[in-house]
């Protein structure tokens, strides 16, 4: 009897919704996953898959619009992804129609930095998807053979890069916090805290 309620629910959502008001309503909730399925606007479909951390797919769907903004978004897409070239490319094109858009500015020359960074190491940033599967963290406190000294100069380049970086990150304070606790639970060994 529950499950032919929840389908005449579902349903009777449906002859009063369209997609996107169904999928601006699960967006509001949270649920970006089910926000992506229904939304049929591509920059609410990308939008809803870039904050569901699905960066390719919503890169696909800001690339069916060519407006400033699509292609603004695509190139966050890309750079989250960890597809510089990619992203250089799309805050060009989005910068041949609003020239004056810092915003973009600011992203281009931090993708820039981090394809420089990848191609000056010979690999991935470590945080994107361009080789690892995972990412591990070392519980371990001897960090023998690793270097972990840096230059001044490579430090005021890194810290440019965090700060713009930061400058134009969008995210909810709940976000922030699940990811904090996530690492925090990552880092306590077995037994501890349990």
């Amino acid at each position: 009897m529950k499950s032919l309620i929840v389908i005449a629910a579902l349903s009777w959502t449906g002859l009063w919704f369209t997609p996107d008001q169904e999928g601006q309503r699960h967006y509001r909730q949270g649920d970006f996953g089910a926000a992506a399925e229904a939304f049929y606007d591509p920059m609410w479909k990308g939008t809803a898959l870039y904050r569901d951390g699905e960066f390719e797919d919503a890169a696909q769907a800001f690339a069916r619009r060519n407006t400033a903004e699509a292609l603004y978004n695509q190139g966050n897409a890309w750079l989250m992804h960890g597809v510089y070239e990619s992203a250089i490319s799309c805050y060009d094109r989005a910068l041949k129609k609003r020239p004056d858009w810092p915003e973009a500015k600011e992203n281009k020359a931090l993708a820039q930095a981090r394809a420089e960074v990848v191609k000056a190491e010979g690999g991935d940033m470590g945080d994107q998807t361009l080789g690892a599967d995972k990412i591990v963290f070392d519980k371990k406190k001897n960090n023998k053979g690793q270097e972990t000294q840096i230059t001044a100069e490579q430090a005021a380049g890194q810290q440019d890069v965090q700060a713009m970086w930061l400058r134009r990150v969008q995210t909810q304070p709940a976000d922030f916090l699940k990811a904090k606790f996530s690492y925090q639970i990552q880092m306590q060994t077995p037994g501890e805290g349990q």
